[in-house]
């Protein structure tokens, strides 16, 4: 909390800001050359314009601007002196590369990764676990390509874009994103990844890929994920057997099968797997398989429960964060906004933890939404906002100067 402490007399957003090292900001500027174009909105001002509009929920540029046109006389402790133009603003989102924001991001999480991590995941004794999927936001298709034939009627086609996630299960945010159009398959993007032996992937059955399985294999990279209903397998040897037993629950079954990895319709390997059969306390029956033949049987059942963590995190997202309207109909545009977004999300992860709150996420941000350009002591009032309240208020500062 000492850390806030020397920005006394500052709105929350300014504190918020001040997360962010500046040495990351200009790094991402060097980078990119980012700077060269746009010398009426530096990098800074376009992120700090950006963010105001995330925490602000607004669903415009036009909202953007104006907003920050009332705050003026506040925004010198943002770092300018006066609200952007609108036609700035979208000139930059639609001309300035998302990789910058991309770039800041990433830095960011470098920074903060390990304060945010928690290594009391209950009940997981591994390290190092990721999560995969995938969450679709719908634009119309002259944006980006949808999926699908055309409309028989003449009307537009919905498409959009899928934001590709791996989420690290200890820190609660994702680690690697990539956007694609949503006509784009999501085994694609295991194609992208770059994980180190010992790593462990958890997601769905839309990710199966037998070959790339045998990679991972060979590096030591592990996996759990469900079985799909048409798997084509040999069974080789079974270490449990439990379906016969009455009103039994867990582990069911436990076997070694192997999967023909085919080349131009012929098997070229038969690839060695662990099937699991599990049964939960509510009697439903799931079918896992992994590359990992040391772990007991119900922690794999439990490492496959942490992939609804990304669902949760996409859900959080998609909730509190403007992500239903566009600040600009150019795809850079749109990549800009969700890497703000990203950024606006681990922000608010680090102001948590900073903050030791019971808060839950949604109420965290519609306090700071509500109190945005408010002078307050930001960590004090995410903790307990009452108190923080009261003690403003005996020191005749109220909530605005």
């Amino acid at each position: 909390m000492s850390e806030f402490k020397k920005f006394p007399g500052q709105p929350i957003l300014s504190q918020i800001l001040n997360i962010i090292p500046p040495s990351i900001i200009q790094a991402a500027t060097r980078k990119h050359k980012a700077n060269r174009y746009y010398k009426r909105l530096p990098v800074r001002v376009h992120l700090v314009s950006l963010l105001y509009g995330v925490y602000s929920y607004c669903n415009g540029l036009r909202e953007i601007c104006e907003g920050l046109l009332g705050c003026e006389g506040k925004l010198n402790h943002l770092g300018f002196n006066k609200a952007p133009a609108r036609s700035t603003l979208s000139d930059a989102n639609n001309k300035r590369s998302y990789h910058v924001f991309e770039t800041i991001y990433y830095g960011l999480l470098k920074q903060y990764h390990s304060f945010i991590s928690d290594s009391r995941l209950k009940g997981l004794s591994i390290r190092n676990l990721k999560v995969i999927d995938s969450s679709t936001i719908q634009l119309f298709s002259e944006i980006l390509r949808g999926v699908g034939r055309k409309r028989g009627d003449g009307s537009r086609k919905k498409g959009g874009f899928k934001v590709h996630a791996m989420m690290d299960a200890f820190s609660g945010v994702t680690e690697f994103v990539r956007l694609t159009e949503a006509r784009e398959h999501d085994q694609k993007f295991l194609y992208h990844l770059k994980l180190p032996a010992g790593s462990w992937l958890v997601f769905d059955k839309a990710y199966t890929i037998y070959h790339k399985f045998a990679k991972w294999s060979e590096e030591k990279v592990w996996f759990v994920t469900r079985e799909r209903n048409n798997a084509v397998f040999h069974v080789s040897k079974v270490l449990i057997d439990r379906t016969k037993k009455h009103n039994s629950k867990g582990v069911l079954k436990e076997q070694y099968v192997t999967v023909g990895i085919k080349e131009r319709g012929t098997v070229i390997l038969r690839l060695k797997l662990r099937r699991i059969t599990f049964k939960t306390d509510e009697g439903k029956v799931y079918v896992y398989i992994t590359n990992n033949f040391t772990l007991p049987a119900w922690q794999i059942a439990n490492i496959y429960k942490n992939r609804w963590m990304i669902e949760l995190l996409f859900k959080q997202i998609k909730q509190n964060f403007p992500l239903r309207y566009f600040w600009g109909e150019s795809p850079n545009a749109i990549r800009t906004q969700v890497y703000c977004v990203l950024i606006a999300q681990l922000l608010m992860v680090v102001i948590r933890r900073k903050a030791a709150t019971k808060k839950s996420f949604a109420n965290m941000i519609t306090v700071i939404r509500l109190h945005l350009m408010s002078y307050v002591e930001l960590l004090e009032f995410i903790k307990d906002t009452y108190k923080a309240w009261r003690k403003t208020h005996e020191m005749g500062l109220g909530f605005s100067p």
